[in-house]
C-alpha cells in the first residue's frame, strides 16, 4: 500500500509538471504572437503617422536627411492654408454626396440582386450568376475607353453622374457577399411569409433585409471606402475644379515642377478623418458581417 501511494503521488507530480510546462509554453507563444501583432501594427500605422507629422512641418523639414521625426517648429498653419489654397470645402461636399448616393444605391441594388440569386428559382440562375461574377476578373483598364465613350454619348462627361451611376448600379463583389449571407437564411421563414400572403417584395423588405443588417453594414463600409478614395474615375471624367472630389483635388497640389508636400499632407490628413470616424463606429459591424457571411455561406 505504501508503494502504491508513492507511485500515485509521483504520477500526480508528473502530471502537474507537464501541465506547468505546457502552460508555460502556451504563455510564451501567446507573448510571441502579441509581439508579432504589435510589430505588424506599428509597420502598418507608420505611413499614416508620417503623414500627420509631415503635415505639421514646413517644406524644408520634410526632406531633411537624416529624417526629422518631430516637427520643430510645429506649423499648424498648414491646415487652414491647405483649405484656402484649393476649393477644399467644395471638394469635401462633392465627395460626401457622391459617396452617400453610391453607398445607398449599392446597398439597395446589390441586396435585391442577392435575394434574386439566392432565393428565387429561375432558368439559368447559376450560369447568370457565374457570368456576373466573372466580370470581377476583367481589369478596369479594359473598360475605361468603352465606358468613356458611353459617358460622352449620353452627355455625362464633366458631371458627377459619370462617377455615381457605374458605381451605384453595378458591384459584383457586393452582390456576391450579400448572396452568401442570404443563402444561409432558413427557407422556413420565407415559407411562413408565403403562407401569410407575402410576395417576393414583401419577403425581401420584411424578412430578408432585417436579417442581413450585419452584412449590409460590411458592404456599406467597403463601398464607402472605395467611393471616397476613388481617384481614377474622377481623373478621367471631371475637368472643372469646382466638381473635383477630395482625392483628385489633393493631386492638384502637385505642380509641373514643384509640389507643396506640406499642404498636401495636411489635406490628406483631413481627408482621412471621415474614413476613421466611419470605421470607429462600424468596426463591430464590419467584423460581424464578414464573419457571419463566411459561416453562413
Amino acid at each position: 500500500m505504501a508503494t502504491k501511494s508513492v507511485n500515485i503521488h509521483s504520477g500526480d507530480t508528473g502530471v502537474k509538471d507537464r501541465s506547468a510546462t505546457l502552460a508555460s509554453s502556451l504563455g510564451v507563444s501567446v507573448w510571441l504572437r502579441h509581439l508579432l501583432l504589435i510589430a505588424g501594427s506599428l509597420l502598418m500605422i507608420f505611413p499614416f503617422l508620417w503623414t500627420i507629422l509631415s503635415s505639421l512641418k514646413d517644406l524644408s523639414q520634410i526632406f531633411v536627411i537624416p529624417p526629422q521625426w518631430i516637427p520643430n517648429p510645429v506649423v499648424w498653419s498648414n491646415y487652414p492654408a491647405s483649405l484656402q489654397a484649393m476649393p477644399f470645402v467644395q471638394a469635401y461636399a462633392n465627395s460626401f454626396y457622391i459617396t452617400a448616393i453610391v453607398v445607398l444605391s449599392t446597398l439597395f441594388t446589390a441586396s435585391m440582386a442577392a435575394y434574386a440569386f439566392a432565393k428565387i428559382r429561375f432558368p439559368g440562375r447559376h450560369v447568370l450568376f457565374i457570368l456576373f461574377l466573372s466580370t470581377m476578373m476583367i481589369p478596369k483598364q479594359v473598360t475605361m475607353i468603352p465606358l468613356y465613350l458611353v459617358m460622352n454619348k449620353v452627355g455625362w462627361l464633366d458631371t458627377h453622374w459619370s462617377i455615381i451611376v457605374p458605381g451605384a448600379l453595378f458591384n459584383a463583389f457586393a452582390v456576391f457577399l450579400l448572396r452568401q449571407f442570404v443563402m444561409g437564411i432558413p427557407r422556413d421563414l420565407e415559407e411562413a411569409a408565403v403562407v401569410d400572403g407575402a410576395g417576393h417584395i414583401r419577403i425581401y423588405w420584411s424578412v430578408i433585409l432585417p436579417l442581413i443588417r450585419p452584412s449590409l453594414a460590411a458592404v456599406g463600409i467597403f463601398t464607402f471606402l472605395g467611393a471616397w478614395n476613388s481617384f481614377l474615375d474622377p481623373l478621367i471624367y471631371l475637368n472643372t475644379p469646382e466638381k473635383f472630389t477630395v482625392p483628385l483635388l489633393l493631386n492638384s497640389f502637385k505642380g509641373l515642377y514643384t509640389a507643396d508636400w506640406a499642404l498636401m499632407m495636411a489635406g490628406t490628413t483631413i481627408s482621412v478623418i471621415p474614413v476613421l470616424v466611419v470605421y470607429m463606429f462600424a468596426q463591430k459591424q464590419i467584423i460581424e458581417g464578414i464573419t457571419m457571411t463566411g459561416i453562413k455561406g
